[in-house]
């Protein structure tokens, strides 16, 4: 027989729907981040920023998400996460219309990437606030029913910003007098929505009774500092931990170089190697032809591992992350037009999505016992830092060699990470 789902007691004070607040709650938490990491390569390539720089400087804007884990203690002791999710979004709001003003600047680039690492700052303690205040704000029941609705709510906010945005971008290079005007209109866009987002959640969000500051918890200064070393003791003590974190940082190496030259490459011209393509055809290609394959790939994998189980189709999972990389080299050689490309974006980004779901159950089995939230978070830091490293050399790389080779490198270099699979701990692939 199957489980029936009972909703809470809505009468019962501080609770309320959780579609009331969920949905936008997860759209806000996604919004800055596709537009921090992925839609700021697209901004500075049309703002004729070269590729070396652009990857530099936008690699460095994941180091919040790297680092975020040191200070989550902080948002558990100061306030509500209720209040922080407010705070932030309002900071973020602000954020968002600071960038539409930078951009018409002589100086717009190191205005804009301060705003940028700024709003990543407050995105990543965000993220934080806003998993925290799930676990308060829902019943246990509610938080496994309403985790498919979450991350369909990020992936949507996904393709808000590298779609929606990115397109409408595009649309207004062509309306407005230059490309800055156009991005600007797109951020003033982006930061009234998120403000609007703010004013909902100032509304929406339920106040929980357990939703509350931990700082008067009798625990000394030194006793907290050591109860830290032992969580980051007992997950760097694990079993293979050098294969693990190995395998953290190289399993996507490929894809790491690969992101963040993939739009440069739609965007420059057939005398660069690239496909010429403009800021509207980048946003259907990638935004949402290339995003919905991923969240299929997302989908497909998931369904796959629950079905056939992890051990069985790792290698199979990361072999579709890493051959699809032969559709850009394939590319950078023929250099279709859209008819053909967008096709080959999607199955790039389809094998992404299955590969990284791989990756991630792999994570969450690495996260075990009663500080597995603390060690997935140390996990998804390596995670974000493997991203980081690769990205901030992949334009430099390109611009010495070309697409040609920089595409048949990023093939090569899937391969270490292929390397790790067959050394990873028993315990990860089994499958219960």
């Amino acid at each position: 027989m199957s489980e029936t789902f009972h909703s809470p007691d809505l009468r019962k004070p501080g609770l309320r729907s959780p579609w009331a607040f969920v949905p936008t709650l997860y759209f806000a938490e996604g919004v800055p981040y596709i537009l921090v990491n992925t839609v700021s390569v697209i901004l500075y390539k049309r703002l004729n920023v070269d590729n070396a720089t652009i990857a530099l400087v936008t690699s460095w804007l994941y180091l919040p998400w790297v680092l975020k884990m040191l200070w989550g203690p902080l948002v558990d002791t100061r306030a509500t996460k209720r209040q922080w999710i407010l705070a932030t979004q309002l900071m973020m709001a602000v954020g968002l219309l600071g960038l539409a003003a930078s951009l018409g600047l002589p100086a717009f680039l190191p205005i804009s990437l301060a705003v940028f690492a700024l709003v990543a700052l407050v995105s990543a303690t965000h993220d934080v606030a806003a998993d925290g205040f799930y676990l308060h704000a829902l019943e246990p029941q509610q938080q496994a029913w309403f985790v498919g609705v979450r991350t369909m709510f990020y992936r949507a906010a996904m393709i808000f910003g590298s779609g929606l945005l990115v397109t409408l971008a595009g649309h207004f290079e062509t309306r407005l007098s230059g490309v800055p005007a156009a991005w600007t209109t797109v951020f003033m866009l982006a930061g009234g929505m998120y403000a609007l987002l703010w004013l909902w959640h100032t509304v929406a969000l339920p106040r929980p009774e357990s939703d509350r500051p931990q700082a008067r918890v009798a625990e000394s200064k030194s006793a907290g500092l050591r109860r830290w070393l032992a969580i980051f003791s007992a997950w760097f003590g694990q079993p293979r931990v050098g294969v693990v974190i190995a395998f953290i940082l190289l399993y996507r190496l490929g894809e790491a170089l690969l992101l963040k030259l993939a739009a440069p490459f739609l965007l420059d011209g057939h005398e660069a190697g690239g496909l010429g393509f403009s800021t509207k055809q980048v946003g259907l290609a990638y935004g949402w032809v290339g995003l919905a394959c991923l969240v299929l790939g997302g989908v497909s994998g998931g369904w796959l591992i629950a079905r056939f189980g992890l051990r069985r189709l790792l290698w199979p999972l990361a072999l579709a992350l890493n051959v699809p990389h032969l559709a850009y080299l394939y590319m950078a050689y023929a250099q279709p037009g859209p008819a053909l490309a967008y096709p080959l974006v999607a199955i790039e980004q389809l094998g992404y999505g299955l590969g990284t779901t791989a990756f991630m159950v792999v994570l969450m089995r690495l996260s075990k016992g009663e500080n597995r939230t603390s060690h997935y978070a140390i996990a998804t830091g390596f995670m974000a830092l493997g991203m980081m490293l690769p990205g901030m050399a992949s334009g430099k790389i390109q611009e010495l060699v070309g697409y040609k080779t920089f595409f048949t490198l990023v093939l090569v270099l899937g391969i270490p990470g292929l390397l790790t699979l067959p050394w990873l701990p028993k315990s990860v692939l089994d499958d219960e």
